[in-house]
C-alpha cells in the first residue's frame, strides 16, 4: 500500500481545514453565517493595482516565464519601497527576491540553510508556514511558546543552551499572527546579539508592518545594528493592499543569505506572474497612500470589537498593529469545542487558539474582516456562544 511521507504525517492538522466545510454546509443551508477565521481583508485591492494588472496582461511578455530574476519594475518598487519605510537600501538586483507571496519564501528558507541535526525554532502559537517548512526540510523544530506574561515574545534566553548550539535558524514575526504583539527595538536588539553570537539565521516576518495604528510604527528587523549579517526579511502585499489572492511578496537581505533561498526557488517554481508583479510594483510605489485607508478602516474596526468584547466578558488586549484580536477564553473553556460551537450554534468562523499550536489553548482569533456592526453582532453571538459551549461541558484540553 502506498503511504505518504513520514515528515508529511509529521505535521499537524492545518487550522483553516475542518471549519470552513462546515461553512459551506451552514450557508448551503440558508444560514447566515460572520466568518472571522481567515486574515482576508474584505476591502477591494486599490484601482491602480488593477489597472495595472489590465495593461501588464496585454504585453505578451508578460505571459513568459519570470524565473527568479522576475520583473526589473517589481524589484526597483520594492528595493524603494523598502528604503522610503525603513531608511535602508538593499540591491534591486542582489539582495532581493520576488516570492509567490511570503508565505512560499518563509517556508523555503529551512530547505537553503539548514541541514539534518539542526534546529530551528518556531514560535507557537504561530504561522503555520515555519513550522511546515521545517519538519518537510526534515529539520528539528523547538517549538518557543508565546505567553502573555511575556508580552508573545519569544524568550530565546529560555531556551537550553544544547538547544541554541545547534540552532541554525530562528523564525520571529511582530507584529504578530495570531497574537497581535509588537517587539520593542530593544528586544529585538538582544535577537540579533544572540543570533550573531551562534551564527542563527533570523528569518523575520514583516507582513503586518504597514497595519498600524494609534501613530505605532513598526520597525524593520535591519533597524538593529548587525542584522545584516544574520537576517532576511519578508514583506508581503497580501495584507496591507488586500492582495491576498494576487500571491506576491518579497524577501530582502545581503546577497549571502537571499543567494540561497534563490537557489532553492529556481528549483521549485519560476517566480509570480510578471503581470502582478507589474501591478505589485504599481502599489509599492504608492505604498503610503493606499494602506493609510485601509488601516483606518481595520482600526475603526477594531475600536468596535474591543469594547464589546469586553463588555461581554472576555479578555482581549487594544493592539496597536495587525488585523487580530487574541481573545482570552475562561479557564478551562476548550478553544476548540467554542470555535465549533460558535460557528454550528451561532454561525459564527473563529479561530481556535490551538489550531496555532497547543500554546494558542485558552484563546481564540479574530481577524478584522467584516465592517463594525457585524463584529458587534459577533460578539453578541460569541457571548451566547460561550454560555453554550460551558453549559455542555466543552472544556478540558483541544
Amino acid at each position: 500500500m502506498i503511504q505518504s511521507s513520514a515528515r508529511l504525517a509529521a505535521l499537524p492538522g492545518y487550522p483553516l481545514a475542518e471549519l470552513p466545510a462546515i461553512k459551506r454546509k451552514l450557508i448551503a443551508a440558508g444560514r447566515d453565517v460572520i466568518d472571522l477565521g481567515a486574515g482576508d481583508n474584505d476591502t477591494p485591492p486599490p484601482r491602480v493595482a488593477i489597472e495595472a494588472l489590465k495593461a501588464a496582461i496585454e504585453n505578451p511578455a508578460n505571459s513568459k516565464y519570470g524565473f527568479q530574476q522576475g520583473n526589473p519594475e517589481f524589484r526597483r518598487a520594492a528595493s524603494d519601497y523598502v528604503f522610503r519605510r525603513f531608511g535602508h537600501r538593499f540591491d534591486a538586483t542582489t539582495e532581493l527576491v520576488p516570492l509567490i507571496g511570503s508565505k512560499e519564501g518563509l517556508a523555503h528558507m529551512p530547505f537553503a540553510f539548514l541541514n539534518p541535526g539542526d534546529v530551528a525554532i518556531v514560535p507557537e502559537p504561530g504561522y503555520q508556514a515555519y513550522l511546515g517548512g521545517t519538519v518537510l526540510a526534515g529539520v528539528e523544530p523547538y517549538v518557543a511558546a508565546l505567553r502573555p506574561e511575556r508580552g508573545f515574545l519569544v524568550d530565546l534566553e529560555g531556551i537550553p543552551a544544547p538547544v541554541l548550539q545547534k540552532t541554525r535558524m530562528l523564525f520571529l514575526n511582530y507584529p504578530n499572527n495570531p497574537t497581535a504583539a509588537v517587539a520593542p527595538l530593544e528586544y529585538l536588539e538582544k535577537v540579533v546579539a544572540i543570533c550573531r553570537k551562534h551564527g542563527i539565521v533570523l528569518a523575520y516576518d514583516n507582513a503586518y508592518c504597514d497595519i498600524v495604528f494609534d501613530g505605532y510604527r513598526a520597525p524593520s528587523i535591519f533597524e538593529v545594528a548587525g542584522a545584516d549579517e544574520v537576517a532576511v526579511e519578508f514583506f508581503s502585499l497580501s495584507k496591507s493592499f488586500s492582495m491576498t489572492g494576487w500571491r506576491i511578496g518579497f524577501a530582502v537581505g545581503r546577497s549571502p543569505l537571499i543567494g540561497p533561498l534563490t537557489q532553492v526557488k529556481t528549483y521549485t517554481d519560476t517566480g509570480p506572474f510578471l503581470a502582478v508583479q507589474q501591478a505589485g510594483a504599481a502599489v509599492l510605489d504608492r505604498a503610503e497612500e493606499l494602506t493609510a485607508p485601509i488601516c483606518a478602516e481595520i482600526a475603526r474596526r477594531r475600536d468596535a470589537a474591543v469594547p464589546a468584547l469586553r463588555a461581554a466578558g472576555f479578555g482581549v488586549d487594544l493592539p496597536k498593529a495587525a488585523m487580530y484580536l487574541w481573545v482570552a477564553l475562561p479557564p478551562g473553556v476548550s478553544s476548540k469545542a467554542f470555535s465549533r460551537h460558535a460557528l454550528e450554534a451561532e454561525g459564527v468562523l473563529v479561530l481556535p487558539g490551538s489550531a496555532f499550536g497547543p500554546a494558542g489553548e485558552g484563546f481564540f482569533r479574530i481577524a478584522l474582516t467584516v465592517p463594525p456592526a457585524r463584529l458587534i453582532e459577533a460578539v453578541a453571538r460569541l457571548s451566547k456562544a460561550l454560555v453554550g459551549v460551558q453549559a455542555a461541558g466543552g472544556v478540558g484540553a483541544a
